[in-house]
């Protein structure tokens, strides 16, 4: 393979979990150089086991709090995409401690050592921060509007927006390159549920032919992007030199309810199963607080890098598909 005019030198947080494998995958096809931390929290090692024997592949089983280990892997590298944080709703809400002081603190620390390095980071941010916005779609420049600090669900929002805070205050202040990005329902082959993520939840279920669990009434409705054309966002704005200094939604434009989705899950996978809605109270915590609608304006990085998901739901949801019978079967 030919090697690009700029090769890179890129480090990826987080990489061993499901979007910084599939971007790893990305970033070596393009000839970069890829080294990942990962401290396997919620990442795996069988998401990467096959880029290991990668000469330009380097993997390091740590924490991006570790500040000495962190120095000598930015100290190599030309651009940082900061994957690492505490995800997913039942994480979140189970271990707000763990969700605060991860995103936060580990923001920190990338901003710190790379602007020591001079190196470019682009962090990744969440739809979580339009919080309890009922402007659909979401846009960059919408104001923000959480809940109760009592409730540890908006925990994860706030640690993001602080995220936000930070790397934009480091590109003004300092000069740092830093591009934010906000992921809304990222989907695809690798993603488990552990942690709340509902394709996959809903997809396992109706798999074993057991009851598809949809918390709340279903009513509430979700934007859903393919892991494929999301990496190939992140890979767009990593190159184009505009990106500096701004915030970019990444997402699906296809809305969806959650009850629908069950629907269609439980059609794609056999259509044995039943859909049994569980309340918030019992799911998660009472006072549990959801979002009705969650739909991104993605005009921004359409209008700079032309960038738009080219995958449907449905190409989507036979994709996980046919990953989990797949994964079963090896």
């Amino acid at each position: 393979m030919s090697q690009p005019s700029t090769r890179k030198s890129i480090l990826v947080t987080g990489g061993a979990g499901f979007i910084g494998s599939h971007l790893s995958e990305r970033l070596l096809a393009a000839g970069h150089k890829v080294s990942v931390i990962d401290d396997l929290s919620t990442g795996s090692l069988k998401n990467i086991e096959h880029l290991r024997s990668n000469p330009d592949y380097h993997f390091c089983r740590d924490t991006v709090l570790n500040n000495l280990v962190l120095d000598r892997l930015i100290s190599q590298a030309d651009v940082v995409v900061h994957l690492a944080a505490a995800v997913g709703v039942q994480l979140i809400v189970e271990r707000p401690v763990h969700t605060i002081e991860t995103n936060v603190a580990g923001t920190e620390t990338v901003l710190r050592t790379a602007l020591r390095y001079g190196a470019k980071v682009l962090i990744a941010s969440t739809s979580e921060v339009y919080g309890k916005g009922s402007k659909i779609p979401f846009n960059e420049e919408d104001d923000v509007l959480l809940g109760s600090t009592a409730k540890s669900r908006w925990a994860y929002a706030a640690s993001k927006m602080v995220d936000e805070f930070l790397g934009l205050a480091y590109h003004r202040e300092h000069n740092l390159e830093v591009v934010c990005f906000r992921l809304f329902n990222t989907v695809g082959p690798r993603q488990t549920g552990h942690y709340g993520m509902v394709i996959p939840r809903f997809v396992k279920a109706g798999l074993a032919g057991e009851s598809i669990p949809i918390y709340g009434d279903g009513s509430q409705s979700r934007c859903f992007c393919d892991v494929a054309d999301v990496i190939r966002a992140i890979h767009g704005l990593m190159d184009h030199p505009d990106a500096v200094g701004r915030v970019f939604n990444i997402g699906g434009l296809q809305e969806i309810s959650i009850a629908g989705l069950a629907e269609k899950i439980r059609d794609l996978t056999g259509g044995k199963s039943a859909i049994q809605k569980i309340p918030y109270s019992e799911a998660y915590a009472p006072g549990f607080e959801d979002m009705q609608r969650r739909q991104p304006d993605i005009s921004r990085i359409n209008e700079l890098i032309g960038w738009k998901p080219e995958l449907t739901l449905d190409e989507i949801l036979v994709r996980v598909r046919d990953w989990m019978v797949d994964s079963r079967r090896s």
